[in-house]
């Protein structure tokens, strides 16, 4: 068995060393070649293979807004669900009319998500603001609903969390090493808010406006989200910096769709997150 083959799936384990509930089992020959890797590299290489030592009763909450994403949803839950990290997924359904309702209305019923639905659509902010108050996990991760983020990387995004050197993980885009090649206006237009956003914040982050943010669940209790829309991402940015939390970015692999796929950002959502970047940078 090679190296890539012992790692192909992750492993997750408690700091007792025991198996966290729903992670695959590690023979012995695992573990040592595990603990020769964690040795060696420490806890952060582990993280990059996809293997986590997670707190005894550790509960991560998966918060996932969802609009008009019949074709995906049920795709990503699986995926969310593969992860073998102890966790709730919840899932907020803003007001789709194209058949995501009745998708999630099953899964909840079967008790493989727990839905909160709006009855009209009231954009991703709105989403997750009615999300995060229904979590009860120690982590959040904000899942998009499409599939250009990969519940795979929840390793590398929690564990700077799990291990106390952050409060905050946004998933960079541009760090990782494979990645869709993005559509070039969008590039420049998340460049462009990046910068003004580390301007006004004093952060160096390189993917302000990335979907994968992670955070202890004490840290976001306190903030208050006031953006509807995708406003949300320079908001929180902007709270998290003015809070002086503690914020890591990592690399996230990412598979961007085009607007023929279903993307929903546009341009004028460009000229709200430079508003929103003004209006938090004074206010907050």
């Amino acid at each position: 068995m090679t190296a890539s083959d012992r790692c192909a799936s992750p492993i997750v384990r408690d700091v007792d060393g025991d198996e966290a509930a729903g992670s695959p089992q590690v023979d012995g020959a695992d573990a040592e070649f595990l603990e020769r890797i964690r040795g060696a590299f420490g806890e952060e290489a582990l993280a990059r293979l996809g293997v986590l030592r997670l707190p005894s009763g550790f509960k991560l909450s998966v918060v996932m807004p969802a609009y008009n994403e019949r074709q995906t949803i049920a795709e990503i839950i699986r995926r969310v669900q593969a992860a073998p990290i102890p966790k709730e997924i919840i899932v907020v359904d803003d007001g789709s009319r194209d058949g995501t309702r009745e998708i999630l209305e099953e899964l909840d019923a079967a008790g493989v998500v727990r839905l909160v639905a709006h009855e009209r659509n009231q954009g991703k902010g709105a989403a997750l603001r009615s999300g995060l108050q229904a979590v009860s996990g120690d982590i959040v991760v904000i899942q998009d609903a499409d599939l250009e983020y990969n519940p795979a990387d929840y390793p590398r995004l929690i564990q700077p969390l799990i291990d106390g050197r952050a409060d905050v993980v946004y998933g960079s885009r541009f760090l990782g090493d494979t990645a869709r090649v993005h559509l070039f206006w969008h590039r420049v237009a998340n460049w462009l808010l990046t910068t003004m956003s580390n301007v006004t914040t004093n952060l160096n982050l390189t993917d302000m406006e990335t979907g994968y943010k992670a955070f202890r669940a004490e840290a976001i209790a306190g903030i208050q989200i006031k953006q509807n829309g995708f406003g949300v991402e320079p908001e929180l940015t902007a709270k998290f910096a003015r809070r002086r939390l503690r914020i890591y970015e990592t690399a996230v692999s990412y598979a961007g769709r085009d607007y023929a796929s279903g993307k929903k950002i546009g341009l004028k959502d460009a000229f709200v997150a430079i508003a929103c970047i003004l209006r938090y940078a004074i206010a907050d």
